[in-house]
């Protein structure tokens, strides 16, 4: 079955000021069981106490954060370069799943650069499968964008079949495209999706006056602006439509995610979230 739970992406504050254990026993007292881990350093303190979570809290951990390049000892894991560490750190935490937050923006240059990033990431799932583990890519909007008529994560899916995918809802809609139709695209390569609602805001004060005073280049500054993040369920997002999607896509964890919170402490914004998933059914999901 399918699990919900959180992409810790939303919690590094709380890391950095009281450490993964006490953090993650917030998230546990919440409801939440399952966690990405993203964004924190992954030294040998924090790894340690996110084992304790694992321990004391029954916390498990659904994946964590990887790159396909860089210097053994970095967080995200740099995988080609890092092998042992990453596959250990995966073993000790009780997870066969890493996955990569974004590739290099340099990599968005051309259809080349795209496939040559694609073959490093190939490889790098290749050398994590030997060890029981697999890789995925996480989506934002760029990767929406086309290169000679194809979408940048159509070419990465197809240059790399040893990568599955990670779906990030929200950012599928802010590339204009519809949710539900790209995880049935997806499905039997998609073992996580993160749950971020898009919402549009109310246009500021600010803006209206920029308007009333004709000054159209600080108008549409503020006119841009008014698409949000939000909490499940405080958006436009079917997310009753999406969750089902998501689960007959082959999803193993739904994570739900947060990028800005206006003002909202991250705990308050997860209860809600959490909240409005239960009032639609999916409790037995946490």
């Amino acid at each position: 079955m399918a699990r919900i739970g959180v992409q810790a992406m939303m919690l590094k504050d709380s890391f950095a000021e009281v450490g993964p254990f006490e953090t993650l026993r917030k998230v546990a007292d919440l409801g939440y069981r399952a966690v990405e881990v993203s964004q924190i350093p992954m030294d040998t303190e924090n790894v340690a106490e996110l084992e304790r979570a694992r321990t004391e809290l029954g916390i498990e951990f659904a994946a964590l954060s990887a790159q396909v390049d860089g210097a053994a000892g970095e967080t995200p894991y740099a995988v080609l370069n890092d092998l042992e560490r990453t596959v250990a750190d995966c073993q000790r935490l009780g997870t066969k799943m890493l996955r990569i937050g974004m590739l290099p923006m340099g990599e968005l240059r051309s259809r080349q650069t795209v496939e040559d990033y694609a073959k490093r990431a190939n490889e790098a799932a290749e050398a994590l499968a030997e060890h029981g583990i697999a890789l995925y890519y996480h989506n934002h909007h760029v990767e929406f964008a086309k290169i000679d008529g194809r979408h940048v994560l159509d070419i990465l899916a197809d240059t790399a079949p040893a990568m599955g995918l990670e779906i990030d809802v929200h950012w599928v809609a802010r590339g204009g495209l519809d949710p539900v139709r790209t995880l049935q695209k997806y499905a039997g390569r998609t073992a996580m999706v993160h749950l971020k609602d898009y919402r549009i805001g109310a246009l500021s004060d600010e803006g209206i006056a920029a308007w009333e005073a004709g000054d159209f280049a600080a108008f549409m500054g503020h006119f841009a602006s008014v698409v949000q993040f939000a909490e499940v369920g405080e958006g436009n997002l079917d997310f009753a439509s999406i969750v089902p999607a998501a689960i007959d896509a082959g999803a193993q964890y739904l994570l739900v995610e947060q990028d800005q919170l206006y003002g909202r402490t991250v705990f308050e914004a997860l209860k809600t979230s959490l909240d409005n998933l239960v009032a639609l059914g999916f409790g037995d999901l946490f």
